[in-house]
């Protein structure tokens, strides 16, 4: 990974978000990029509570949160499997590190990752070392490089175990956030020379959700920055930078070809998903606020 990813994929409202916090990537030390996708860093002070809304990636996140006068702590949140919604208001900080899907295995060996899918556990049960003065040391420094060193610091202290399972899945699911004639299981199942029995079992073990579930998630979040950005469409893999292009719906999206790129059967597929998925349908979503 050269550097993080600057696309907004996952975040609802993207526009609104980065109006109201500051929000940052930034990158690991070099012995952790195979494991990590990034760091996320996130800062506010506001004069009126925000919900932000997040469809999830397939990822396991390790969070370092401190809200007003609360006490510092952290928290290993699994794959979330639905829309998450988290309220901000006064100030607060937030340091999170974004696992790649399939690189958090390394650092909890012991237990499959589909272990914490859905669920939010104290870092302390999960990780160790991750004692309240860790915690202190990664979120209190005032300078944003200190607390990227801390973070380092801690992660490479639990000197992730090499596995080839490991590495075998998190190449996968980049192959599935790539390749977009990657459709159904039985595809990926065929490039890899596999059964869908037994990249079942990887995905359980090493990245928490089936890879039907990535491959979707991957549809939504796809679809998602399109209404975002107003784009009909784009290469694969690009991305559109945080507080750039165009405001959503300021172009019209043909939801029909943009479903049929995505590998639905139909249109009504592509809402159906997305509005289970954000709460709302694409075209509302893609519709501009009124002034």
């Amino acid at each position: 990974m050269a550097s993080p990813r600057r696309d907004t994929r996952g975040i609802v409202e993207a526009r609104e978000l980065f109006a109201r916090v500051r929000f940052r990537r930034r990158e690991p030390a070099p012995a952790l990029r195979p494991y990590l996708e990034h760091y996320w860093l996130i800062d506010w002070d506001l004069s009126e509570p925000y919900a932000s809304h997040v469809v999830p990636h397939p990822s396991v996140n390790v969070v370092f949160q401190r809200y007003g006068d609360e006490a510092p702590w952290g928290e290993v949140a699994g794959i979330g499997l639905g829309l998450f919604t988290q309220k901000l208001e006064g100030r607060g900080r937030v340091c999170g590190v974004q696992f790649r899907p399939g690189g958090f295995r390394p650092f909890a060996p012991k237990r499959p990752v589909s272990d914490w899918t859905g669920q939010r556990v104290p870092v302390a049960d999960v990780l160790a070392g991750a004692d309240p003065e860790t915690v202190r040391g990664i979120l209190g420094p005032e300078r944003e490089d200190a607390r990227v060193a801390a973070l380092d610091a801690f992660l490479l202290g639990l000197e992730p175990a090499a596995d080839p399972q490991a590495v075998r899945a998190m190449e996968l699911v980049d192959l599935v956030r790539r390749d977009r004639t990657i459709r159904r299981v039985a595809e990926l199942a065929a490039v890899e020379g596999v059964s869908a029995r037994s990249l079942q079992r990887l995905f359980a073990a090493y990245v928490g959700v089936g890879p039907k579930w990535v491959i979707l998630r991957y549809r939504i979040h796809e679809a998602l920055e399109r209404a975002e950005s107003g784009e009909a469409s784009q290469d694969p893999g690009a991305g559109v930078q945080a507080g750039a292009g165009t405001g959503a719906g300021e172009s019209a999206l043909d939801w029909a070809a943009l479903a049929a790129e995505l590998g639905y059967s139909d249109q009504a597929h592509l809402v159906r998903d997305f509005t289970a998925t954000v709460g709302v349908p694409p075209t509302a979503y893609a519709r501009p606020a009124p002034m």
